[in-house]
C-alpha cells in the first residue's frame, strides 16, 4: 500500500491509447495496447511520477467494460510497478464504479482514480457514504478522490476531509477546483495523510501551501516544460518556476470554445505532437470543429517550442522522437 508520502510530483493523465478504427462506432477492442506500452514506458523513463489513467481525457466515458480491462491489466504491465500508478474507475453510478474496482484489483495497479457517481448529482451525504463504502470493499487498494464538480455535479468541501481521510487508503486528491484560501485549508486539514495534486498552471501558487505535486494532459505532448517546473520547485528557484508557469498559459484567446473541446480535442493536439501516439478519439466526437482542429494545431506549434526550450533543465532525459 502507497502512503500520501508516495504521491507527488508530475502525474502524467493517461490517454486511452486507440486502434486506427477507434472512431467506428461498430468497432470493438479499440485499446492499441502495443501504442500502450510504448507511451508508457517512454513517459516513466523520462521522469513522470506518478501515472493515473481513464479521467475525461481518458475517455472513461467512451470505453467498453472490456476494453477498460485490457486497458487496465495492460497499463499495470506497461508500468511495471516503476511509479505509483491509478486505474480511473469513476462512472454514472456506484455499481459499476465497484466493477470496474473489482477488475483493477487485478492488476497489480496501486490504486484507483475515482470520482463520486455523476449521472444525476449527489448529495454531500451520499457522496461521503459512496467513498466510505468502496473503501470498506477494497481495503488493499488505495484511493485517490477525483475531484471534478464540473462533470461530477458535486463539490467536495474542506470539511467533508475529515471523514473521507478516516480511511488510511485514501492517500491522494486529484483537484484544480479551489480558491487559494479554501486549497490552504484542505492541504492544513490532510497534511501527511492526503497529498493534493493540482493543475500544472497552478502549482507555483499551491506548492508552498502543501501541493504535493501537479497533474498534465499536456505532457503527454512532451514533458519537457513539466520536468522543468517540478525540478525547479525541488530546488527552490521561483523566479525559474513562474517564467515556466507563464509558459503554460496560451495566447489571450487560444483556449479551446468549450469544456467538451478543452480535454477531448487535447488527444488531437497530443497525436500532432508525436511524443506518444494515443491514436484517434472515439465516438461520438467524431465530428470536431475545424476550428478546433486549427486551434490543436497552433497548441503544438507552442508546444514543441516550448519542449526546445525546456529540455536542456531536464538532464539525462531521452531525445525527443
Amino acid at each position: 500500500m502507497l502512503s500520501a508520502k508516495d504521491v507527488g510530483g508530475l502525474m502524467g493523465m493517461m490517454p486511452a491509447f486507440a486502434t486506427d478504427n477507434a472512431g467506428d462506432y461498430t468497432a470493438r477492442d479499440t485499446v492499441d495496447v502495443n501504442r500502450l506500452h510504448k507511451g508508457v514506458d517512454r513517459a516513466v523513463r523520462d521522469g513522470f511520477n506518478v501515472i493515473s489513467t481513464t479521467g475525461s481525457f481518458g475517455e472513461c466515458h467512451t470505453l467498453t467494460m472490456e476494453e477498460f480491462r485490457v486497458l487496465a491489466h495492460e497499463t499495470a504491465a506497461a508500468v511495471k510497478k516503476r511509479v505509483p500508478l491509478f486505474i480511473g474507475t469513476t462512472s454514472p453510478n456506484t455499481r459499476e464504479a465497484v466493477e470496474k474496482m473489482r477488475i483493477v484489483s487485478e492488476t497489480g495497479a496501486d490504486g484507483v482514480l475515482v470520482g463520486v457517481p455523476y449521472y444525476f448529482p449527489s448529495s454531500l451525504d451520499n457522496a461521503i457514504n459512496f467513498y466510505r463504502e468502496i473503501g470498506e470493499a477494497f481495503p488493499k487498494l488505495n484511493i485517490m478522490i477525483y475531484h471534478n464538480p464540473a462533470l461530477h455535479h458535486v463539490r467536495l468541501p474542506v470539511d467533508a476531509f475529515k471523514e473521507i481521510t478516516k480511511n488510511p487508503a485514501v492517500v491522494a486528491m486529484k483537484d484544480s477546483h479551489r480558491e487559494p484560501l479554501e486549497m490552504a485549508r484542505l492541504c492544513k486539514l490532510t497534511a501527511g495523510r492526503m497529498s493534493i495534486m493540482v493543475n500544472q498552471a497552478q502549482y507555483f501558487t499551491y506548492a508552498d501551501m502543501g501541493a504535493a505535486g501537479f497533474w498534465s494532459i499536456d505532457a503527454w505532448m512532451g514533458p519537457w516544460p513539466q520536468l522543468a517546473l517540478r525540478d525547479a520547485m525541488a530546488r527552490g528557484d521561483k523566479a525559474a518556476a513562474l517564467d515556466i508557469t507563464s509558459d503554460f498559459a496560451p495566447p489571450s484567446g487560444g483556449g479551446a470554445p468549450n469544456l467538451q473541446w478543452r480535454e477531448t480535442a487535447s488527444k488531437i493536439a497530443v497525436r500532432m505532437a508525436g511524443y506518444v501516439d494515443p491514436g484517434p478519439l472515439r465516438p461520438p466526437f467524431v465530428k470536431v470543429p475545424d476550428a478546433v482542429i486549427e486551434a490543436q494545431k497552433k497548441k503544438v506549434e507552442r508546444w514543441q517550442a516550448l519542449c526546445a526550450k525546456y529540455k536542456p533543465k531536464a538532464p539525462g532525459a531521452q531525445a525527443a522522437e
